[in-house]
Parts: structure tokens; sequence; C-alpha cells
């Protein structure tokens, strides 16, 4: 896969911006600029640029006698470099004819036009960087909230690479003592072995077992959290989202059962992301629209990480709060009395109450889970805020020196390796020779090694790096 011919394309937005950058790598990279930048003196110096210096001047296309634009250069001479390779980057106008008219003129002048990632690419081929930790530059690009940055640039700088290499490096010792002994029993005495290994094994899976149970955290910083609104029509379930977004998505009208169909928005409630689905009130209908409204509501609230139930605290509960509870009673669910400002029939003790006749408590761990809002002038908002971070984050996200993994990819390998290393001790446990320990704990040490790219084919590398952006 290892590609070393010059490659060439707009590395920012393609949009119209401030500044540009038209990044060259490869072979003939440094060449390539040095036939489109010259300075205002006419000299071209790029062939003999220092490295990683800026240089002023001018980007122009000698086949049409045309000075693009005025433009700022840089060469980085290969290693030094983000790929490895020679990279030159002339930094214009951000206008999209501009970088254009560049980009054009570097595949003139013998670049092809990058493929999507193929910059990333050629970087982890030659070595700059492990595949997680190329995987991360797409997850710095992608971030949304705070916490998915610095999981992602603690990634980046080889947090995970520095962390599988160690777990790696303890299942490889334990492969070689085994063979070792085997080929020469006059030297290795195998007698406590398996007592000693399957001791180590409890430390391995206990660091490994950690790192999966992280990656459920981790999908919810780099993802969101799955929520479902759900309630009587017209609780103000419609006036919820739009207080959450803050502009009016969704229509709301006095009239009971105005939302027929389901409406997604992402928000962003503090740090925490919620991608959440409005969906029709649940209750009894003859009406045919309404009702399929009403299966969709049932089959997203089946989906969520988080139920929004949104009562309105002005009307009585009745059977139709009973038909949501026993919907929901096996989610996170948090309640928010809607209409708080308005005369309330239903209290926080009648709604406990209705829960506890469901079979689940609204108390967990000493938070109650009852919010008294209103979604007309945003009471309630904060303390929404903080139970969401006490269900799934246990009070905190996790801080930026813990090590979160939120690439699904990163967690089935590291799934493979546990069942592997488990196998093994299965096998200590039922008493096998030594050379069955062998072959499970390989399986381990190449599903670790999925993860940097040690133990990859090259369909795997395509597909990874084809999801990336072009430019990058």
């Amino acid at each position: 896969m290892r590609k070393t011919d010059t490659i060439a394309a707009i590395a920012t937005g393609l949009t119209d911006s401030g500044i540009g950058i038209v990044r060259i790598s490869g072979t003939d990279a440094i060449e390539v600029g040095n036939r489109i930048f010259k300075l205002p003196s006419g000299r071209r110096i790029l062939s003999r640029a220092v490295s990683h210096m800026l240089y002023y001047g001018f980007a122009v296309d000698d086949g049409e006698d045309l000075v693009i634009d005025e433009v700022m250069a840089v060469v980085m001479a290969s290693p030094r470099s983000f790929t490895g390779e020679n990279t030159v980057e002339i930094q214009c106008h951000g206008g999209v004819y501009v970088m254009k008219k560049i980009l054009d003129t570097a595949l003139k002048c013998g670049a092809r036009l990058a493929e999507p990632g193929e910059f990333t690419r050629r970087a982890f081929l030659n070595g700059r960087m492990d595949l997680s930790m190329a995987e991360a530059v797409m997850d710095v690009i992608q971030s949304q909230n705070k916490y998915a940055l610095v999981s992602s640039v603690n990634q980046l700088r080889g947090a995970l690479s520095d962390k599988i290499k160690s777990l790696r490096s303890k299942v490889l010792y334990e492969i070689a003592f085994i063979e070792s002994a085997l080929d020469d029993p006059e030297h290795f005495d195998l007698e406590d072995y398996p007592e000693e290994l399957a001791d180590k094994l409890t430390v391995l899976t206990d660091e490994i077992g950690g790192l999966i149970a992280a990656s459920w955290n981790g999908r919810l910083i780099k993802e969101g959290i799955r929520t479902v609104i759900v309630g009587k029509p017209n609780a103000g379930k419609s006036s919820l989202l739009n207080c959450l977004v803050g502009e009016e998505r969704a229509i709301v009208t006095e009239i009971a059962g105005t939302t027929r169909d389901v409406l997604q928005e992402s928000v962003r409630l503090g740090e925490i992301i919620l991608n959440v689905v409005d969906t029709a009130g649940i209750r009894s209908t003859e009406d045919t629209v309404e009702r399929i409204g009403v299966e969709k509501a049932r089959k997203y609230a089946g989906d969520a990480d988080l139920i929004l139930y949104v009562a309105d605290a002005s009307v009585s509960l009745d059977e139709n709060d009973r038909e949501i509870v026993s919907l929901i009673k096996d989610k996170n669910v948090i309640v928010l009395l809607n209409k708080s400002d308005l005369e309330n029939r239903v209290t926080a003790e009648s709604m406990e109450k209705l829960f506890q006749e469901s079979g689940k408590p609204l108390q967990e761990s000493g938070k109650p889970l009852i919010i008294k809002t209103s979604a007309r002038d945003g009471e309630g908002m904060r303390e929404l805020e903080e139970s969401i971070k006490n269900i799934f984050f246990q009070g905190n996200i996790r801080s930026s020196h813990e090590m979160v993994i939120t690439n699904m990819r990163h967690k089935e390998a590291l799934e493979e390796a546990y069942q592997s290393l488990m196998l093994v001790k299965k096998s200590i446990g039922e008493g096998l020779p030594e050379d069955f320990y062998s072959i499970d704990l390989m399986n381990a040490y190449s599903c670790l090694g999925r993860i940097i790219g040690e133990e990859v084919d090259d369909d795997l590398v395509e597909e990874i790096f084809s999801k990336f952006c072009m430019g990058k």
C-alpha cells in the first residue's frame, strides 16, 4: 500500500474564509511547489528553502502567465512532516476559486489529487503514527464537546497506543516463555507456572475489562446520549425540545396530538450532547396517523439511553400515564413535572407512587430524578443537566487523565482479547498442557495489535481512511 508519488489537496474547508491551505506531499513535492511559488523578486527558492521556514511571495501559473495570489509557502522536509515525506504547504487567501486554482496548478505541475484521508494514511504507513492515533485525527475534527476533544487529543498523543503496547508486551512475554520452556525443558521449570500465569491473567483481564467498561462513557462522550422525550399529548414535550434547542424547532399549539411524527435534534446541554427525539403523545387514539406516531414513540423509547418523561403537572394522572410508566420503567428515566407555574395536580410524591406501583422506584443512589420544570421560562434546565451527569457519569464526566475508549472497532478488539485471555484461564483451571495456552495468548496478542495497526489487512486500512475528509 505504500505510495511515494506526489499528491495535493486543499487542506482547509472548501468555503470562503480568511486563509486557505493547499498541501502537497510526496517525492516531488518540493519540485512541484518550486514551480508554483516565487519570491517578489521572481526567484524560485523552494528547492533550496530552509525546512519549516515561512516564505512570502506569489503563487503563479506559468502556463497561463498568471499571478494567482499573494501567498506564504513553507517546506517541511522528510521526515519532519505530518506524512513523513517532503511536504509543501501554500497558504493563500481563502477564496474557493483561489484555492482551486492553486490546486489545479499543482496538478498540472505533476501532482495528483489526494484521496480522502491519504495524507494521514501516509503518516501511518510511514510510521509517523499508529492506526489508533490516525483515527484520533478524525475524532479531533469531529469533536463536539470538551470531553470528546480531550479524549481524542489524548489518543492522538499516544495514550491509547502506550496502553495497548504495554498490554501486548506482557502477553508476548508469556508466549515467549511458554515456547522457550517447551523447546528447552531442562532450563525452564513449568511446575508452578500455571498458577503464576493465572495471577498475571487476572491483572491483565482487569485492565482490559476496565477499558471495555469505559467504552460506555466513551460512546456517550463522542456520539451523545440517545434521548427520547415521551409523555401524553399536550404535556409540553415540543416546548421542552424548543427550550433545549433554543429556537422554535417544533410546532406548539393548544391542540392535543399536534406532534404526529418524530422530530430529531442534537442539543448541547452544558458539555453534554443529547441526541433528542421528540415523539407523538402516547395515548389511546382512533386517529390512524396519530396511532402510527404513537407506535414510533414506543419504538424510539425502547432504543433510548435516556427517557425524559414530560408530565403536565396541572392535569391529574390517568391510564395513559400508567401505560407510559410501564413502557419506560426499565430505562434511565428523568421525570419532568412541566407547567409548574400553574396549579399543580401532580406532585413528586404521586409520581413516585406511580413508579413504585410499576416495580421501579424513582430513586437511585439517593438522587431524586423528578424535576419541576417550566418549558416556557426554562426553569429546571440546570437541574436536568446535573441529573444527567449523575445518571451517566456518576456526577462527573471522566477527567482528561483517564483512558476512555470511544471507537467501536477498538472496543470489539478489546472484547476479543479479553475472551481469549479468559479461555487461557479456563485451560489452566482444566489442567490442560501449556501449549494450549499459547494459542489463545497469541490470539489476544493479535487482537490488541489490530487496535494500533500491527495486525490489520489492507482492506481494513482502506475502509478506515475512506471515512476521512478530503485534504486530511
